[in-house]
């Protein structure tokens, strides 16, 4: 059977075929007509199955394989990817499935677009989940997901401003969200240095790896009102610049 990247990014032709060669085994082995069944045949989860189904661009066109898979309509199909998407922590979709989706919804400008609402509630789920039990499998792969989020372009400026009023949340720290940023060239250097919301560590950060030019240290520094903390450290890292 196909894999889910494969049904991610399949066209319609392909899909066709993959979908009723399933739908024929699930008749000749008299499976009944759940779209749990249909995952079990594509050997996917019902999370995977949703995902790469619902995320694959060309399925609004595909009225008859949405039937076959079991779910009543495309908006049907829509509700159960969108709950997956944002409720599950590396379960029924894996890490390789959220880091492929990520690849191909940067394709799409209307998956693009989708996905923008989606962000911030599965972003919510997850650093709940780490916040309760500090597992350090699902820290790894969210940094990995942050990552590919930001390299591939889909954080869009709106998403990244959200992230960073958040300026209490130890989730940048543990990211270095900040340098990831400019690093991905979202927001510039520039705007970012002489805000007062960027944490002089996240800063010194930025510092650290290059990014901020000595100019912008010593015009920094000439700033009435500088806080004590940061003007400490911009002062040392001058020094080691």
């Amino acid at each position: 059977m196909a894999t889910f990247d494969e049904i991610l990014k399949a066209p319609t032709d392909d899909l066709l075929q993959v979908v009723y060669r399933a739908n024929t085994l699930r008749n000749r082995e008299g499976g009944d007509r759940g779209t749990r069944e249909m995952a079990r045949l594509l050997h996917l989860s019902l999370g995977q199955l949703a995902c790469a189904v619902g995320f694959n661009a060309n399925i609004h066109e595909l009225p008859d394989v949405i039937n076959l898979l079991g779910f009543e309509s495309h908006a049907a199909l829509v509700e159960m990817r969108n709950r997956y998407f944002t409720h599950d922590v590396y379960e029924r979709l894996g890490i390789k499935n959220i880091l492929a989706l990520y690849t191909h919804i940067a394709t799409s400008p209307a998956l693009e677009a989708d996905l923008q609402h989606l962000l911030p509630k599965r972003l919510e789920t997850i650093e709940a989940t780490i916040e309760t039990t500090v597992n350090p499998l699902v820290i790894e792969r969210y940094k990995k997901e942050m990552r590919a989020l930001y390299g591939s372009g889909l954080a869009h400026p709106a998403f990244v401003e959200g992230r960073l009023q958040q300026t209490d949340s130890g989730f940048r720290a543990l990211l270095s969200e900040v340098t990831l940023i400019v690093e991905n060239r979202i927001i510039p250097v520039g705007d970012i240095f002489f805000r007062d919301a960027i944490l002089p560590e996240e800063k010194r950060r930025l510092i650290a790896h290059g990014l901020v030019p000595r100019s912008l240290v010593e015009t920094r520094l000439t700033y009435p009102n500088l806080a004590p903390r940061e003007q400490r450290m911009l002062e040392e890292q001058l020094r080691l610049l």
